[in-house]
């Protein structure tokens, strides 16, 4: 049971009373009668008014005859959205929308606009709203977008620094180049590295290692992230769509976002505003990795500057056969390709194991990551490390 802040001796057997009244509910499940307690009962122990109040918006929740629910009624959901949020702290808030949407049906609800705007925004709203827009009236729209852009913007500023200062980091050692030519020689850093080669007779440096300005190019690394967009992927692809906006704003590479299920819809134009492309997702539906592993192919155009992220369970809908030969092609012909089995905080429960396991000998781990160590994750792609031995110093399971 989460910490409830009222002014009671947590410590007292008064409060461990209350906190228990809380927890097991009313009728048959309340506590002892207790003189002096601020108000008894000949039913057990008594709430005060606010105590009352949080009681039933966990009875409207859970309840296990559901009959004090929460009902059809907009109205009556906007309500109970508004007292859990006064009642409880933001991270439980988000727990028990969550846990409403899974067991009553409050789904439908989140098509009306009133209601949406009681709604304590987060990465799971996100990704309902998502499986919604398709049938979500014009009404409810702009309020969803604005549910959606203020998502997108706390992500931003959590995520957005940390992705930039990995990846150019890790971009810049990359291109260090060891072997310049005279006209690419950066002078400053060579006398520094070779300081130690000083002759005094001849007041001059010998310079043994030369270092040069990194090669300039329109991008150092092609970054392709190829999402399954299946109802079991919701918050990986939100993810996926914020990591793709902030790599796509970044010169240095190029960066193109793909995501399917039996469909393949290529967002790379809409990636400067994140806002569009989660608005053009589409979750829910089979999976064909094999067909969306085809139309990424067909984008590489330099096989050994490009890292494939594809982001899957690796249930296969489609040809598995043909989707194994065309991971083995990617992986041959020097292209860098990650398996991941989820981009969340909640891990990958569930995914093929007999796809990871071949997937593990072609030299392409999976593995879950959490949104926090992606940064890190391209920053060691882009480095070449191998990518086991990283998700092992990170603590990260592998699947096999």
């Amino acid at each position: 049971m989460t910490d409830l802040s009222f002014p009671s001796s947590p410590g007292s057997a008064l409060e461990r009373l209350r906190r228990w009244r809380l927890v097991l509910g009313g009728g048959a499940a309340d506590g002892i009668c207790i003189q002096g307690s601020g108000g008894t009962g000949q039913d057990g122990f008594s709430l005060n008014k606010t105590d009352q109040a949080i009681d039933k918006a966990l009875s409207a929740l859970y309840d296990s005859d559901r009959q004090a629910g929460l009902g059809s009624s907009s109205p009556k959901v906007a309500r109970w959205l508004g007292d859990i949020r006064s009642y409880f702290p933001t991270s439980v808030v988000k727990v028990m929308q969550q846990d409403a949407l899974e067991r009553l049906n409050l789904r439908q609800m989140l098509l009306e606009p009133e209601m949406l705007a009681a709604v304590e925004p987060d990465v799971h709203l996100v990704a309902n709203l998502m499986s919604l827009s398709q049938v979500m009236p014009a009404k409810t729209k702009e309020t969803a977008r604005l549910v959606v852009q203020q998502v997108v913007e706390e992500l931003l500023r959590k995520l957005a620094n940390p992705t930039r200062q990995a990846v150019l980091g890790s971009l810049n050692r990359a291109t260090r180049n060891r072997r310049p030519r005279h006209h690419e020689i950066d002078w400053n850093r060579t006398i520094r590295a070779n300081l130690k080669h000083y002759q005094p007779a001849y007041r001059t440096i010998i310079p043994e290692t030369r270092i040069g300005y990194g090669r300039k190019r329109s991008a150092l690394r092609d970054i392709v992230l190829c999402v399954d967009q299946s109802g079991s992927m919701a918050t990986s692809v939100v993810y996926a769509g914020i990591f793709s906006a902030v790599l796509a704003s970044l010169p240095a590479v190029q960066t193109r976002l793909v995501v399917f299920d039996t469909a393949i819809v290529d967002l790379t134009e809409q990636l400067q505003d994140p806002v569009e492309v989660l608005f053009g997702l589409q979750l829910g539906g089979g999976t064909d990795i094999n067909q969306a592993l085809a139309y990424c192919q067909s984008l590489i155009r330099r096989p050994q500057e490009t890292i494939l992220v594809l982001i899957s369970d690796l249930y296969e809908g489609g040809d598995q056969t043909e989707m194994r030969k065309r991971v083995a092609n990617l992986v041959a012909s020097g292209v860098q390709v990650i398996t991941l089995l989820a981009l969340n905080d909640e891990g990958a429960p569930c995914y093929d194991h007999d796809n990871t396991h071949f997937m593990a000998a072609l030299g392409v781990p999976a593995f879950a990551c959490t949104p926090d160590r992606f940064p890190d994750l391209m920053a060691a792609a882009i480095n070449r490390q191998d990518l086991g031995q990283w998700a092992a110093t990170q603590e990260i399971a592998i699947a096999r």
